[in-house]
């Protein structure tokens, strides 16, 4: 009697486990599906191409640190040279003093990536290289103009701290509480000192400023590789562009297991949402209470979409 209740148990945990283990392995159903925020429906990778290569701007949001993203945005690349498109690549990740090097080397005709990077001075522990290493190679093998894209530390200092005011059209009060939402969210729920919010507020618009004058300057169609904050075009870098409406802004995003519904995620400013499978867990950076700073605010919203 014992052996079979025994046998029972262990054909009973052999069963739970194999199911838990292919619910695991069962992908999110969006994962590597794209849905048009204007149309709400899903479209296809060529339909997204199309759209690409019909746009002026092409704007790739991303997380920084996903592999996935950085897959698809490659996928966009591979996906207008075929089309015969041969766009300019800007990034976020070089810094807009170096674009003279980075120009001087292409024009030496050199297309290593590794070199270029170098040229362009690219931070890569901060940017962690690698994964940017695929996309300028692609470009720069195919001849497709290289566009540093971003303001340098320095001067994002010199305008947080209010050394430096830039010239920036004004942002209207929904724009400027939104943006100073991303900065307590960024700080972990603590809110700054209202001149320094200020100050992070106008930094940050000074960057997307500047990646619009950049993506201007480059004259004809480009891609614009960034952080997904800084593509929307509610509040980032197409309100500063001359023609934003010939701008496509697309976001990675990656699934979550508790949201199976585009509507489920934040889409406003975007035009298409690229969903991704969900990347690593990784530490929670405001799990450790920051030095010095009371405690942090309650979230304005308690289940806040990412």
């Amino acid at each position: 009697m014992k052996t079979k209740t025994w046998g029972s148990c262990v054909l009973l945990c052999l069963g739970l486990y194999m199911a838990a283990a292919a619910q695991a392995q069962t992908p999110h159903p969006l994962q590597g599906r794209i849905w048009d925020t204007r149309t709400q429906q899903f479209i296809t990778e060529d339909a997204l191409y199309q759209r690409a290569a019909g746009a002026r701007y092409v704007l790739l949001g991303e997380r920084h640190d996903s592999e996935a993203h950085h897959a698809r945005q490659l996928d966009v690349l591979k996906g207008l040279a075929a089309l015969g498109a041969k766009p300019a690549l800007a990034l976020e990740q070089l810094d807009s003093e170096y674009q003279a090097a980075l120009t001087q080397a292409q024009r030496a005709g050199q297309t290593d990536a590794e070199t270029l990077a170098d040229a362009g001075q690219l931070n890569r522990k901060g940017w962690r290289w690698p994964m940017y290493k695929d996309l300028i190679a692609f470009a720069a093998q195919r001849q497709w103009p290289l566009y540093a894209a971003n303001l340098s530390r320095a001067e994002a200092r010199k305008i947080a701290v209010g050394e430096v005011s830039p010239v920036l059209p004004a942002a209207t009060p929904e724009q400027q509480a939104a943006l100073e939402d991303d900065v307590v969210q960024g700080h972990c729920g603590y809110r700054p000192a209202p001149a320094l919010l200020a100050g992070i507020v106008a930094a940050q618009r000074a960057r997307d400023a500047r990646m619009a004058q950049t993506l201007d300057a480059a004259g004809g169609p480009v891609v614009l590789i960034a952080g997904a904050g800084h593509v929307r075009s509610d509040r980032a870098v197409p309100r500063y562009l001359t023609e934003p409406a010939r701008a496509l802004a697309i976001a990675m995003v990656e699934t979550s297991a508790s949201r199976s519904q585009p509507a489920d995620y934040d889409h406003a400013g975007f035009d298409l949402l690229w969903f991704t499978a969900a990347g690593p867990e990784q530490p929670d950076p405001c799990a450790t209470p920051l030095p010095g700073l009371a405690a942090p605010l309650p979230s304005p919203n308690p289940n806040p979409k990412p």
